[in-house]
């Protein structure tokens, strides 16, 4: 059991799953209407910004709470979709330059 101002194992657990998902599911889309990589990494990145505002904004919304607590922003996992954001606008420029030099 979880203290007050933490997630359960299982709200973790999905707090990690979505960024991965919302890559996925980016990816199989544009492999499906054949867009360009730097696009697709473009959208990627701006979905990770995106679901980090929503990791500040709104846990308490997302996790499963008894009670009314108020739950602390998961700062680790934010900083790290945030660094994945900036990875992946620097792949989408570098893919959007010379197409040839990013392989994906």
């Amino acid at each position: 059991m979880s203290h007050p101002g933490s997630v359960d194992i299982i709200d973790f657990l999905a707090f990690t799953i979505y960024p991965f998902l919302a890559l996925i599911i980016i990816e199989l889309i544009s492999r499906a209407i054949k867009i360009s990589s730097w696009k697709k990494l473009s959208v990627q990145g701006v979905s990770m910004i995106i679901l980090s505002v929503i990791y500040v904004v709104s846990p308490s919304m997302i996790v499963t709470q008894e009670n009314n607590v108020h739950v602390e922003p998961l700062w680790m996992s934010i900083l790290v979709m945030l660094a994945l954001a900036v990875t992946l606008f620097y792949q989408a420029r570098r893919s959007k330059i010379d197409p040839t030099k990013a392989e994906y």
